[in-house]
């Protein structure tokens, strides 16, 4: 389980990045930096899509 866990932190940290450089969905750093509101969304969704691609793979492994 701690594998899934730093692979879902890995993959997270990647697709948040993505999503910050991407003008189309994050266009202004917020004056609450990190923890303004739409910052925290992104991460929630970077989140959610590393879980579900992780357990995609692990649902092929198997």
């Amino acid at each position: 389980m701690q594998s899934n866990t730093n692979e879902v932190k890995q993959i997270a940290t990647q697709l948040l990045a993505s999503m910050l450089s991407n003008p189309h969905i994050y266009a202004t750093v917020s004056d609450e930096g990190a923890k303004g509101q739409q910052e925290q969304e992104l991460m929630m969704v970077a989140i959610e899509m590393a879980e579900y691609l992780v357990a995609k793979v692990e649902q092929k492994k198997s």
